[in-house]
């Protein structure tokens, strides 16, 4: 038996490559995993049935109890029993990067590598581990040298809660449900702190990033490193006992007949990375594990040119979808210094391409690049916005991406996804690949979760995979809950992807819905949320009535972000962070509630002498006022549903 062990070992180490590092054969029935301070401890053990599973635990108390590993596979069967566990590698491994979309710059990261095999009389499983200070993340080997294709049938992964734990879930919506049959896109309002184990209302599952909390302790479930042969997944309606198993999509969620659902290659392949953050609030919202194990850049930085645009369709819908409508939209981004100007649906129509390019051209003299609206689906649902059908294959992508470069285009807004199947997660990164070899950005709306692809594809400027505020302006439900909605997202939806919430509508919306946030609310969304192309909800007229303080304070607004620190907050009710940028410092808070709430600020972070300029909701109705304010210890008092912000240079 040890014989046929060494020769699995011997080909696992061939397969991943193992050239530097520690690297031991240890054989046994159960395994501790450390992070680098070792306040986190994963145990993987196969038990006397032969069922592999994990256990974590955090400053020596369970996190998580015993949750199932493994896969089944179409030639192989189920593998999810196993005799032994091998230890084939452990290394200490220092990594960093650099990312311009993210919630800070430069990203130095340590961790501990562990490389195992599951082994039972006749297979194989390889696992990777990697175990970070703040959480840890894992994924599966799926080797293939048979020259055929291999399907994953399920996925056996497992999240085991204890009783005690509370979480904050979002639904997955019914896949061809919704408007025009666009579901799921991740736009549903998460459920707040409710027990484990509850069953989902409509049994299609629960979207990532997963929060829980056992006491202070906080946990985020999400997965990266997902690329086009995999699916993307979601926990499963049903958590008996509050146990999370992994899902895949339904049959339906595809963007070819009958196929394209499942994981599948004819070459060996990875599952994405099961990712679990781990540790206080401040430990989640300043984490960046999301993309620490995401796949390396495959283009140069250059590509990602961060900024804000403005946006008539979000205040005037499809009908102003018009040259000079778009004119006067360049005008405001130009006025306001924002970069960019995004033109939506219908514009191949109403516009047309030679006056676009005409229209291309006039921001270029105000140096306002315009981003173009397309629909990205072919005849999975029923969707009649135009263009529609330019980017279903390599070839049309090409065909339209060349026009678009010659016409000084800077990006395009791919909408109507509807699906998390395989073919869907293949049909978005080969529409990043091909727009990456004509210098164009990326913005993904109607959409998945991006799951750390701004860091492999730069040009993904931002994504929309939430309730955002369209839904706002729709609807005076949306409105009601905007508050108690946008604050739970920095710890959710936001916490490690660029979010298109498309943020800050500051005078009024001008339809017949009643905005319930004050508008320094509004205005801390443009430093609390994240995007890598923050397109504003405010419109021209709105500005106008604005203070040149405000205007100023937007016009100076920072594209990116170098650092991040959490002050203070809880999910749904309030949130206070710091971002910055050079030597400023910009601080934001929400509050969530429909009732005022005092927040007690430290700023000790900053230099003793700092001061600086705060943003706050006025006495008059409507109204947002400036005043002086040092850094000193302070007592904040925030209007139901309002909010502050504050710079420091």
């Amino acid at each position: 038996m040890r014989y046929c062990i060494a020769f699995f070992v011997y080909l696992f180490s061939m397969f991943i490559g193992i050239s530097n590092g520690y690297t031991q054969t240890i054989i046994s029935s159960n395994l501790d995993f450390k992070s680098p301070n070792s306040e986190i401890i994963c145990k993987i053990i196969s038990n006397e049935k032969g069922d592999a599973s994990y256990q974590i635990f955090y400053h020596n108390t369970i996190l998580l109890d015993h949750s199932q590993l493994g896969l089944e596979l179409s030639t192989k069967g189920n593998l999810n029993r196993f005799k032994q566990i091998i230890l084939c590698q452990k290394s200490s491994q220092v990594a960093q990067y650099s990312i311009l979309n993210a919630k800070k710059y430069s990203i130095n990261h340590s961790y501990n590598l562990y490389k195992i095999l599951l082994i039972n009389d006749t297979d194989t499983l390889p696992m990777e581990f990697k175990m970070f200070d703040d959480g840890l993340a894992f994924r599966y080997v799926i080797k293939n040298n048979s020259g055929k294709a291999i399907q994953v049938e399920k996925e056996n992964t497992s999240f085991q809660f204890l009783p005690e734990t509370k979480a904050f879930l979002q639904p997955v919506a019914v896949a061809k449900s919704g408007w025009e049959a666009t579901n799921p896109s991740y736009e549903e309002n998460y459920q707040q702190d409710i027990p484990v184990g509850m069953q989902e209302s409509t049994k299609t599952g629960w979207v990532y990033p997963a929060l829980f909390h056992k006491g202070n302790t906080w946990m985020a479930i999400t997965e990266a490193g997902l690329d086009g042969n995999y699916c993307a997944t979601r926990l499963d309606p049903i958590s008996t006992n509050g146990n999370y198993s992994i899902a895949f999509p339904d049959l339906k969620e595809t963007i070819i007949k009958n196929g394209g659902i499942l994981p599948k290659s004819k070459q060996s392949f990875y599952s994405p990375w099961r990712v679990i953050t781990i540790g206080s609030l401040k430990s989640l919202v300043e984490s960046t594990l999301g993309t620490d194990v995401a796949d390396e850049a495959k283009y140069p930085e250059s590509l990602c040119k961060t900024g804000q645009a403005s946006w008539s369709w979000i205040n005037s819908k499809d009908d102003f979808i018009v040259y000079e409508e778009q004119k006067k939209y360049i005008d405001f981004a130009a006025s306001m210094h924002w970069k960019y100007c995004l033109i939506d649906v219908n514009w191949d129509q109403k516009i047309g391409y030679e006056k676009m390019a005409e229209l291309s051209k006039y921001g270029q003299s105000k140096n306002v690049g315009l981003l173009l609206w397309y629909n990205s689906a072919g005849d999975w649902n029923t969707v009649k916005y135009t263009p529609k059908t330019k980017l279903l294959t390599h070839e049309s992508r090409e065909a339209e991406f060349s026009k678009l470069q010659k016409m000084g285009i800077k990006g395009i807004k791919v909408d109507f996804f509807g699906g998390d199947g395989q073919s869907v997660i293949k049909y978005y990164i080969d529409i990043l690949n091909d727009a990456a070899h004509y210098g164009l950005m990326v913005n993904f709306h109607g959409a998945t979760l991006p799951r750390g692809w701004a860091r492999t594809y730069p040009n993904l400027m931002t994504t929309e995979a939430v309730k955002g505020f369209e839904s706002v302006t729709f609807e005076q439900k949306a409105a009601d809950q905007e508050a108690n909605h946008v604050t739970m997202l920095p710890f959710t939806r936001n916490l490690f992807d660029p979010m298109d919430f498309t943020p800050m509508n500051l005078y009024k919306i001008p339809t017949h819905v009643h905005r319930k946030t004050t508008p320094t609310f509004e205005l801390a969304t443009s430093v609390v949320l994240l995007s890598g192309i923050q397109h504003f909800a405010e419109s021209p007229e709105g500005m106008s009535h604005e203070p040149d303080y405000v205007k100023s304070f937007l016009q100076n607004l920072p594209t990116h972000w170098d650092d991040v620190k959490f002050l203070d907050g809880y999910p749904g009710k309030f949130i206070v962070i710091a971002r910055k940028s050079g030597e400023k410092w910009f601080v934001a808070g929400l509050n969530g509630d429909s009732s005022s709430c005092k927040i007690d600020l430290d700023l000790s972070f900053l230099p003793k002498n700092a001061k600086g300029k705060i943003f706050t909701d006025g006495y008059a109705s409507n109204s947002i006022m400036q005043n002086d304010f040092a850094n000193k210890p302070s007592e904040l008092t925030l209007k139901a549903n309002g909010g502050f912000v504050l710079v420091f240079e």
